[in-house]
């Protein structure tokens, strides 16, 4: 979070943006030891005033509640916030290589958007165990759920296109051939289609959908999901582009959004100073053009474009290897690197 706080300040300063008011809230593993709540009602009720939260990655293994639980204070604010899409960029960075030998695979650029707040996770709190004989776990997709994050795929997509030559093109991703409540998402999808007439769509079953992101990741664009499907997805999304450290996300509502790495906690190397800090500096850059939406602020728009473009220039070379790539280049080093950078990239 520090070298990802220093880049997002000194990347408003440049773009002549206003400065940011951070509050620091306590949530998560740490929280919960210490108060016995992994988001304490104070930490909820400031988020809901803030204009936007990042988070930090919070869990811990160790920590758990008395069921076997990890604490998952992100899900907690999904639920309490309405935030139903979850935003997860798949976005190559040159001198990062991935695993595959496409040359074509080193130009990914599509976006998964997870549905957050429904499916398998809806019902999170209440599943059932019987005994030592079985144990019971809801999906739900409700008709409204589905509409709005559906209809945020499609505005996407047509963003994304800009008005060019370029046709726009938004997958969903389900297994209705085998449940009934797929296909009633894939129903509702089919009908939102008909508003949107200059965004071409497909539809794949999810486990074609991991077989085409390792054959041919480069033929998306936006793909929509169920909230189960979207989680493990997007990490097969993170492994494209050299992995979690390099993945940024955004969880966005209609009134709030929460922006954070799609990676948690990594307790064995905790206090080394080690981590990768990209996917928080990234998932800031996304927090400031969401912001710059908000407010119509241009130059939180350029702070946010100037972010992901040190990012590239930072890594550019080769030679800034994290060290769960093999690399030796820390958490300080990182952000040192993505900070000069901010001084000589120009968008």
């Amino acid at each position: 979070m520090r070298p990802c706080l220093a880049v997002l300040d000194r990347a408003l300063a440049r773009a002549g943006g206003p400065a940011v008011d951070w509050l620091e809230l306590p949530a998560g593993a740490g929280a919960y030891r210490s108060t016995g709540d992994a988001l304490p009602t104070a930490s909820l009720a400031e988020a809901r005033r803030a204009d936007a939260i990042l988070l930090a990655a919070m869990g811990d293994p160790t920590v758990r509640y008395p069921d076997g639980r990890e604490m998952t204070p992100q899900i907690d604010l999904r639920m309490e916030l309405g935030l139903y899409a979850g935003v997860r960029p798949v976005r190559s960075i040159a001198g990062i290589g991935g695993p595959l030998s496409d040359p074509r695979a080193a130009r990914l650029d599509f976006v998964i958007i997870r549905e957050s707040t429904e499916g398998l996770f809806a019902h999170f709190r209440d599943g059932e165990i019987e005994g030592d004989n079985a144990a019971h776990d809801r999906l739900t997709i409700t008709r409204a759920g589905s509409e709005r994050v559906i209809d945020f795929a499609f505005r996407l997509a047509a963003e994304r296109a800009g008005g060019g030559e370029r046709r726009p093109l938004l997958t969903l991703v389900d297994k209705a051939n085998v449940f009934r409540s797929y296909a009633f998402m894939r129903r509702i999808f089919d009908e939102r289609a008909a508003k949107f007439p200059a965004v071409a769509t497909s539809r794949i079953y999810v486990d074609a959908m991991a077989m085409e992101m390792v054959r041919r990741p480069w033929t998306f664009d936006v793909v929509v999901t169920e909230n189960m499907f979207g989680d493990i997805l997007s990490d097969l999304g993170a492994g494209l582009i050299g992995g979690l450290g390099f993945a940024p996300s955004a969880d966005i509502g209609d009134e709030h959004a929460v922006f954070q790495p799609c990676h948690g906690t990594a307790p064995d190397i905790a206090g080394k100073g080690i981590a990768n800090p990209t996917a928080m500096i990234l998932s800031g850059a996304m927090m400031l053009e969401w912001l710059a939406e908000r407010a119509g602020a241009r130059q939180t728009a350029i702070a946010g474009r100037l972010v992901r473009a040190a990012v590239d220039d930072a890594f550019a070379g080769g030679g800034l290897v994290p060290f769960e790539l093999g690399g030796t280049a820390d958490t300080a080093v990182i952000g040192a690197a993505v900070l000069a950078a901010l001084d000589r990239v120009e968008v």
